[in-house]
């Protein structure tokens, strides 16, 4: 009823509302979505790739797969569009190839299955933390250690389009983090997974009072910041810092290891800079 689908005798009505009977009820039903994903001519940035896989290095913006709001835009759709008949890992659902994904504005290495046999292999390999996932990020403040480890469980709170650390109800997680450069304002860290949980390095660096700079959802920007250094990152960096900078893994059909590596984009360069030259 919140959203104005549903009237009763013609006027709009709270959700508690309760129907006393004899009413006359107008739905609007959404209309349905695609139960089929379409392949889409989007480029792809290729880091490695063979007859089972591929990585790519994907842009910030691009969405990994369908949902509301993109249908025919996504990862899947090029990932569809660039192996047409070779790929054979979930072909007919509506994340084709799509072993883990990334954030739609975080950039970076990302792997996907082009065989059933890699994308078992290579979920298999995710849940046994047998792949390396390594992260570039800039978060506001100073930490005060050079490296350390951030072991806690994450899941949904009030608000369900964060994670949020919940002590006894969250799933397990752990980011292990190192410092790369400190800047007055920010501190540039690498970032490595041993869990791959939905935000779980913006979600863990908020809490413990370190927000990635850019990120909207989990923002914690200092109160006072020099003159102009919000202003100036807005201009060059639309999104969260956050860069998904290597991956490895031993290939789940040929045993040998892969090694990618995505370079580093211009926004995030950018951005640096500006930090690098605030006081």
């Amino acid at each position: 009823m919140d959203a104005g689908a549903v009237l009763v005798d013609g006027a709009l009505r709270p959700a508690k509302y309760s129907l006393r009977g004899g009413e006359a009820l107008d739905v609007a039903l959404p209309e349905a979505a695609p139960t089929s994903i379409k392949a889409t001519k989007i480029p792809l940035d290729v880091l490695f790739e063979d007859k089972d896989l591929l990585v790519i290095n994907k842009p910030a913006g691009l969405v990994t797969h369908p949902g509301a709001g993109h249908f025919d835009d996504t990862l899947a759709n090029a990932l569809l569009y660039h192996c047409g008949r070779s790929l054979k890992a979930g072909a007919k659902g509506m994340r084709p190839g799509i072993v883990h994904r990334l954030d739609k504005d975080t950039s970076g290495c990302l792997v996907a299955a082009k065989s059933e046999a890699a994308f078992s292999g290579l979920q298999a390999m995710i849940a046994a933390r047998q792949v390396t996932r390594v992260y570039l990020t800039l978060v506001w403040g100073d930490l005060p250690e050079d490296s350390g480890t951030i072991d806690a469980p994450l899941g949904r709170g009030a608000d369900r389009k964060r994670m949020d650390v919940r002590p006894g109800s969250g799933k397990a997680a752990v980011t292990h983090f190192t410092v790369r450069r400190r800047f007055a304002q920010a501190t540039e860290l690498e970032c490595r997974l041993e869990t791959g949980r939905t935000h779980q390095i913006r979600a863990h660096l908020r809490s413990i009072g370190h927000a990635v700079v850019g990120d909207r959802s989990y923002n914690r920007v200092p109160a006072h910041l020099p003159e102009g250094l919000r202003e100036a990152l807005d201009k060059v960096l639309k999104r969260q810092a956050l860069h998904a900078y290597q991956l490895q893994f031993r290939h789940p059909i040929t045993k040998r290891m892969v090694r990618a590596q995505a370079p580093e984009p211009a926004d995030f360069r950018a951005a640096r800079k500006v930090l690098k030259g605030a006081a």
